[in-house]
């Protein structure tokens, strides 16, 4: 049974494994006044190799989750200027960029599922 449950986990792409969309409400302040901007970021973790064996020739394959952004303009009544801020629109894993993020191994301790 418990081999069952596992196949269907696989099968649905899941896993432990997973990039979402997230609302995040972000604090700023403008003019003197506290304003709470909503947006969505990209939240999850993505399948990464973690060789016990660890080579100079070539570096494991790390996965990030990340994905497509726009951004919005908000306005605040009788403030000049405007707020920009992204927003993601999709979210998925990709191969580590090390160009802006790092694609080292994490130190800490990550649970399972």
């Amino acid at each position: 049974m418990q081999l069952v449950v596992f196949v269907v986990v696989l099968a649905l792409g899941k896993g432990c494994f997973s990039c979402n969309l997230k609302n995040v409400s972000i604090p700023m302040v403008r003019c003197d006044e506290k304003v709470w901007i909503n947006t969505t970021i990209c939240e999850g973790l993505c399948c990464s190799q973690d060789p016990v064996y660890r080579s100079h020739l070539q570096a494991p394959v790390q996965k990030t989750c990340n994905g497509d952004w726009s951004y919005k303009v908000k306005h605040i009544k009788g403030c000049p200027g405007s707020i920009t801020y992204p927003v993601a629109t999709n979210c998925y894993c990709t191969t580590c960029n090390p160009e802006d993020t790092y694609c080292g191994r994490f130190p800490g301790h990550i649970p399972s599922c």
